[in-house]
């Protein structure tokens, strides 16, 4: 499982972590307000949501877990991250809103969650959670165990067609990588300070300026191919594979420009490509 790479991550992503919130604004308020961080695309794979058991793997902080409970989901969240844990469980205090929140590796929780017999309506994963994954056939196959007989996987994500671009759009990054990570010695960045209002919950604040992270991070490219592949030998059955021309929230690269419902298109001397895609596969 490449554990010392998902050790160092933990703690890349700890440091990030305090960046990405402190942008933020009162996030309880947010919530508390009826506020929702979920976009249309996920909320329409999702479809109704009432009464089921869902959990939000690789859930970061917590803002798209509480907004899955405030479809009336009853919601579970696990993360690597101590710091985004820790912040979760504060957040969904505050804000009022029921979930439970778990401090781990995914592939631990994965297995000790398919050894309890604990099982789901719906795995849910979303921006930026699968280039963390280190095996995808594991990674598929614990989903499959912790899903119920119909019950389904959600996935909205960046593409990995955008991945193969540099900030300034040069192409620089493979397409195939066969497994081997990509290690970021900078280690993960603010990049909600670089999306500013595209990934604030309310108003943008300035918060931590200038942040520069300690621990460096290791990603995995992953084809369209392979993780369709990995879904079906699970024994899934992949329904929708739906494409986006943007992003959403997030600024991937310079020069974007946002849309209305904060999405970000590439700029208009660049031809369209896909920057998300989203899939929906059921257990029969």
């Amino acid at each position: 499982m490449r554990k010392q790479l998902h050790e160092e991550n933990r703690l890349s992503w700890n440091e990030a972590t305090k960046a990405h919130n402190s942008h933020k604004g009162n996030q309880a308020k947010f919530f508390r307000e009826g506020g929702n961080t979920l976009f249309p695309e996920e909320k329409e794979l999702l479809g109704n949501i009432t009464g089921l058991s869902v959990v939000h793997l690789q859930c970061n902080a917590g803002q798209d877990t509480l907004s899955l409970a405030r479809l009336g989901a009853v919601v579970t969240g696990v993360d690597i991250s101590d710091e985004a844990i820790a912040f979760a469980q504060k957040l969904s205090e505050e804000s009022e809103i029921s979930a439970n929140f778990y401090r781990a590796d995914l592939f631990d929780w994965l297995e000790e969650t398919a050894n309890k017999s604990e099982l789901f309506d719906i795995v849910f994963s979303s921006y930026g959670a699968i280039c963390w994954i280190s095996n995808l056939s594991v990674w598929a196959k614990g989903i499959a165990a912790i899903l119920k007989s119909g019950g389904r996987l959600v996935v909205v994500e960046f593409h990995p067609v955008a991945m193969l671009f540099d900030w300034d759009w040069s192409h620089k990054f493979p397409y195939f990588s066969d497994g081997k990570p990509l290690t970021w010695e900078d280690g993960i960045s603010d990049y909600v300070a670089i999306s500013n209002q595209g990934l604030a919950l309310s108003e943008y604040e300035t918060g931590i300026e200038n942040f520069r992270n300690s621990y460096r991070s290791h990603e995995f490219q992953w084809g369209i191919g392979e993780i369709v592949t990995a879904l079906l030998q699970a024994g899934l059955t992949v329904e929708v594979l739906q494409e986006y021309p943007y992003s959403n929230g997030c600024k991937l690269f310079e020069q974007m420009r946002e849309a209305p419902g904060r999405q970000w298109f590439p700029p208009e001397d660049v031809p369209n490509l896909p920057l998300m895609y989203g899939i929906v596969a059921r257990k029969r």
